[in-house]
């Protein structure tokens, strides 16, 4: 897999780092929040990691849950089948429960849609076969 090459500014690198955290924290939360994304952030904190630490990059690609997520779009972009079936399954019971709990309906139907854009472009990430 190759690896982007660490920024020569020392200033640089650190702003990649803090933004490489701030992208990691906003992935976390979005495993609680289901109008916030997870993957993408992930892979945003495994890019600029890249680019300002080898150490925090390194910690990213051999985390045990992060790793193989990340390995796989680099090299293949795409997603294994166990990993999409987890995505839906949790993408709805997040938005289902949202939107049992919300009370006008303007936010329910906003929940809606926002759910089902989500499907679609979840749908449109190829899988990989294992």
């Amino acid at each position: 897999m190759s690896r982007l090459k660490l920024h020569h500014s020392r200033f640089v690198r650190h702003v990649f780092v803090a933004l490489g955290f701030a992208a990691l924290l906003l992935g976390v939360i979005g495993i609680f929040l289901p109008i916030m994304p997870t993957t993408p952030f992930i892979l945003l904190a495994a890019a600029l990691f890249a680019r300002g630490s080898e150490r925090f990059h390194t910690w990213l690609l051999e985390h045990h849950i992060t790793g193989p997520l990340i390995v796989d779009w680099y090299e293949h972009r795409s997603m294994r089948p166990a990993i999409k079936r987890w995505t839906y399954l949790l993408t709805f019971i997040s938005f289902s429960t949202s939107i049992l709990i919300v009370d006008p309906i303007a936010l329910k139907l906003v929940l809606l849609v926002l759910a089902l854009v989500l499907f679609y472009f979840l749908w449109r990430i190829p899988v990989r076969k294992v």
